[in-house]
Parts: C-alpha cells; sequence; structure tokens
C-alpha cells in the first residue's frame, strides 16, 4: 500500500458521520513500519481560524474506505 496514495487527504468521520477533518499526515512505529496514528487536520473555517492537527490512534479506526470511519462508544 502506498501511504500517500491511499491515506493522504482522506476525510476521517466520526462514529456520528461527522466530519473530523483529513489525513495529512501518518505516525509509523520504526521497528515494525506499522501505522500507529493518523495524523488529522481540520477542514473548513475551523482550520480557518486556528490550524490544529490531532493523532487519531489506530485502534479508534473502525473501517478505511473512500472515507475513514472512527469507532463509537459501542465499539470500544
Amino acid at each position: 500500500m502506498r501511504i500517500k496514495d491511499e491515506l493522504f487527504g482522506k476525510e476521517v468521520l466520526d462514529a456520528d458521520v461527522q466530519i473530523v477533518g483529513k489525513v495529512s499526515d501518518v505516525v509509523l512505529d520504526k521497528d515494525s513500519f506499522e501505522i500507529t496514528d493518523l495524523v488529522i487536520k481540520k477542514t473548513g473555517i475551523s482550520e480557518q481560524i486556528k490550524s490544529s492537527e490531532n493523532l487519531i490512534p489506530m485502534e479508534l479506526v473502525k473501517v478505511i474506505g473512500d472515507k475513514i470511519l472512527l469507532k463509537g462508544e459501542d465499539d470500544l
């Protein structure tokens, strides 16, 4: 899988299907080269007001498809 082509720029949705942001980067485990976290940059008006990034652990990712869906409280 090519990380840049497959993940960068994908929209991330929370369990309520609200847009959280887009994937701007990933964090890799230096030993196993597995993705441990997604770096999410907020989009829309919140991006214009304050540039911020959030780390989302891969354990919170439910599905990766056209968009990335995060787990809800019922999934944890």
